[in-house]
């Protein structure tokens, strides 16, 4: 898939996830740098859009950002991006800037605090993997966590083993009887 298809789709589902917390933040801001999800955690990824510009590239600027987002034309009339909020932000409002052919357009970004059990609450569920992960070897930890213990090789490798040794005990043979029958002509 192109990289505007995928940024299309992302678009799409996050607006239907996030609309009209979307909708409400681009409203509250007034400015035309739009932030999806509005009120993201530390460390979290959001969206940007900015409308209004007529440029083929811009730069999203802002202290609550990781780096600066780089802006390409999206599907509509505006540049959209990706960012990711610093893992070490407090939590606040911040404003975001992308300038763009010479005049600098406005949004904000609110980030919230991450939700922490209270003090001596033990979590509901602990963080564990529901299944063996993919580690190499193919795989082969599922192979061998979830079924029964095998020693062995099973039925079809003992069947093409067999064919194998088969196969090379005949050429082994042929080959014999072709050098006997030339050792009885020589002699």
């Amino acid at each position: 898939m192109g990289k505007r298809r995928l940024a299309l789709c992302a678009g799409v589902l996050a607006v239907t996830a996030f609309g009209p917390a979307a909708c409400a933040a681009y409203a509250a801001d007034g400015g035309d740098v739009s932030v999806v999800p509005a009120a993201p955690a530390p460390g979290g990824d959001i969206a940007l859009r900015v409308t209004g510009c007529d440029a083929r590239e811009a730069v999203a600027q802002s202290p609550a950002l990781v780096s600066d987002a780089r802006l390409t034309p999206d599907d509509g009339d505006g540049l959209a991006g990706d960012g990711r909020v610093r893992s070490t932000v407090t939590a606040g409002t911040y404003t975001v800037t992308v300038a763009c052919d010479g005049t600098e357009h406005r949004g904000t970004v609110e980030v919230v605090r991450k939700h922490t059990p209270a003090a001596g609450a033990e979590p509901s569920t602990y963080p564990s993997p529901l299944a063996p992960v993919n580690a190499g070897a193919g795989g082969a930890a599922r192979d061998l966590a979830g079924g029964p213990e095998r020693h062995g090789p099973g039925t079809a490798q003992t069947v093409v083993a067999l064919a194998l040794a088969g196969t090379a005990a005949l050429t082994v043979h042929r080959a014999a009887r072709r050098q006997a029958r030339r050792g009885r002509r020589t002699g």
